[in-house]
């Protein structure tokens, strides 16, 4: 199969560059004005979720419009994501070795389920129990009275989160697919990479606890051992795939 590259002058990239990224903020905006009515509908859902019997506070005028300015924005990146990754794609595919690109198509599907696993892993497992933590180190020190943009900001951050973490295992596939690493690399630097995910729970931990710090860290080591798994699983027919002619 020939690889269809194709030289294009600088300036033809800036100028389909700026056309890919207004289409993407277009989107983004357009979808965030069209959220805004259920971003303010779904707040107090989620201040009753997560801090029952809580009032949220704003400590400024424009504080409850911010609030719900984020989280339209955020439901506007999550709902215009598929616009935003094939601007993206487009953009890099002349570049990009078919095999790659087909790789890349492969993984879209899992890489949306993995997104959604971690968001019900957060709203499950982490939240509560995060937010939990943090009210009760805010009780042994100070009278707890929180804003309502720090607090939709703090919940939303652990959604996105999570979504990302749990992408682990459509990354280390692709990276491994495309050569820039193999099961033999990740097996000897196991670890290693165990115990910097161990430093990342523990940065990332809002409260401090061990116990969210192995919420955190848990599942990005569960998910990294199983990609192994499944790289040294593909590895093989990636072989014999190499290998037919």
């Amino acid at each position: 199969m020939e690889w269809d590259q194709k030289e294009m002058p600088f300036t033809e990239h800036l100028r389909e560059l700026r056309q890919r990224l207004f289409i993407c903020v277009g989107t983004v905006f357009g979808i965030g004005i069209l959220a805004l009515w259920p971003a303010q509908q779904l707040i107090p859902i989620i201040a009753r979720t997560y801090f029952p019997g809580t009032t949220l506070n704003a400590f400024g005028p424009a504080d409850a419009v911010w609030a719900i300015f984020k989280f339209a924005i955020y439901i506007a990146i999550v709902i215009g994501l598929p616009v935003i990754l094939y601007q993206v794609w487009m953009f890099v595919v002349p570049a990009i070795h078919p095999k790659t690109r087909q790789a890349v198509y492969i993984y879209v599907a899992p890489s949306i389920l993995l997104a959604a696993a971690g968001i019900a892993f957060a709203h499950y497992v982490v939240i509560k129990r995060v937010i939990g933590g943090l009210m009760f180190i805010t009780g042994t020190i100070a009278q707890a009275t929180f804003g309502i943009e720090s607090t939709i900001n703090l919940v939303l951050l652990l959604f996105l989160a999570f979504a990302l973490i749990f992408q682990t295992p459509v990354i280390m596939v692709l990276l491994a697919r495309i050569g820039l690493i193999n099961s033999g690399m990740l097996r000897t630097y196991r670890k290693y990479i165990g115990f910097g995910m161990l430093v990342v729970g523990a940065v990332l931990a809002p409260d401090g606890s061990p116990i969210t710090m192995m919420l955190l860290a848990g599942p990005m080591y569960v998910l990294f051992e199983s990609s192994i798994w499944i790289i040294v699983l593909l590895e093989k027919s990636w072989k014999r795939s190499a290998e037919t002619p």
